[in-house]
């Protein structure tokens, strides 16, 4: 017989039960919660997005061109219970402060600076940089001068060898040889509406998994006024990337860090052989290719934050 007594256990029992659930539900919201800070850098009000404890391995997240901290949102809500993430925008992108070129002056050198900077502004003593695309430039540079502070790397669609730069480089290639006759041409192919959409979608035979938002957003950043300045004299300077990568190849030949290549298979801005280019560098990286395009958020969000989550924490 199932007895009044047994009937008032078992509900006492549901309901501590459901009250557990609820605070542990609660506790997991808390942990998945995204905060937008600044914090005054060099004299400049730098954005970032924030998540995680802080306790736990930090990922310092550096975005590509055109977009910012914001493309990290899918990372970000998907492992903050596990992992500390910090994602700034570099000056002139995004909500970070974005001086006239006249003010500031835009090169790589100066922009890994500023984040070297701000990782000190905000104790961040050390950290694994998740490098994409200019993320990569800047990570590196950041890297090669503090290796103490470089925990481990995760690289997505960002180069470190001559032979990833296809062959939609040769406009740019031709504006670093000679930038008064070739400025026009290169603001054409590197901030166009058509350039911008193609950065996500790539080679993707099902483009329809894409937000237009995506590109539609970046392009009016890139149409602000002041801004075709600023990323021209930075693209200028993206030569001296190029002439870094041996540097960056024998760093990590060298030191051969824990290394995570993610690479969207239908990414356009770079060669496909560059992911396996790594591996000639460090043997036992980890390297995986994604059904995803130069932002692989955009459509593997799931595939990456598992990935990174593992790769974060096996410290073999």
């Amino acid at each position: 017989m199932f007895s009044p007594k047994m009937a008032w256990l078992t509900l006492v029992a549901v309901l501590i039960v459901s009250r557990n659930l609820h605070a542990e539900s609660k506790e997991s919201a808390m942990a998945q919660h995204i905060s937008y800070r600044t914090v005054k850098v060099d004299g400049l009000s730098i954005f970032y997005h924030e998540a995680g404890p802080k306790d736990a391995p930090t990922i310092l997240l550096l975005h590509g061109l055109p977009s910012s901290s914001r493309m990290f949102e899918p990372l970000l809500t998907r492992l903050a219970g596990q992992v500390h993430m910090v994602a700034p925008d570099y000056p002139g992108f995004g909500h970070s402060d974005a001086p006239t070129h006249k003010e500031f002056s835009y090169t790589f050198d100066n922009i890994a600076q500023v984040m070297d900077h701000f990782t000190e502004a905000l104790n961040l003593t050390t950290y694994t940089p998740y490098m994409q695309d200019y993320g990569g430039p800047v990570g590196f540079r950041m890297a090669l001068a503090h290796p103490d502070r470089v925990e481990a790397l995760i690289v997505q669609d960002a180069v470190a060898h001559n032979e990833g730069l296809g062959a939609n480089w040769k406009t740019r290639r031709a504006f670093w040889a000679n930038r008064a006759a070739n400025e026009a041409a290169l603001r054409k192919n590197l901030l166009s509406l058509e350039t911008t959409r193609t950065r996500h979608v790539g080679s993707d035979p099902n483009p329809e998994k894409y937000d237009p938002d995506l590109w539609a957003d970046e392009y009016a950043f890139l149409s602000k006024p002041g801004q075709a300045d600023i990323q021209s004299d930075l693209f200028y300077d993206y030569r001296t990337n190029v002439e870094s990568y041996p540097k960056w190849q024998a760093w990590m030949q060298k030191t051969q860090p824990r290394l995570l290549v993610l690479w969207g298979k239908y990414d356009l801005s770079f060669e496909p052989t560059e992911p396996e280019a790594y591996r000639r560098e460090v043997p036992k990286a980890h390297v995986h290719v994604l059904d995803a395009g130069h932002f692989a958020l955009d459509t593997a969000a799931d595939e990456t934050a598992d990935l990174v989550r593992g790769f974060v924490s096996n410290t073999q």
